[in-house]
């Protein structure tokens, strides 16, 4: 697994479409502002969550560091 969020939510979303992360056609910006998914990393707590939308799957990330595709962990 990558070592960033922002790579690691990317390889969340490739394996819930079982493919590789370079084969998808879509960047994260495109969905959501990773400025602030990085503002969010940088709180000094870790009791929040974000979700957004692509066009095929909900994605949810948490300060805990889980993230889930459609409700569920990949």
């Amino acid at each position: 697994m990558t070592t960033t969020v922002l790579g690691q939510i990317t390889q969340s979303i490739a394996e819930a479409e079982d493919t590789d992360p370079e084969d998808l056609d879509r960047s994260l910006e495109r969905f959501v502002s990773t400025d602030a998914i990085r503002d969010l990393l940088a709180h000094e707590s870790n009791s929040w969550r974000l979700q957004f939308e692509t066009p095929n799957h909900v994605v949810e990330v948490m300060g805990d560091d889980t993230i889930l595709v459609d409700g569920a962990r990949e």
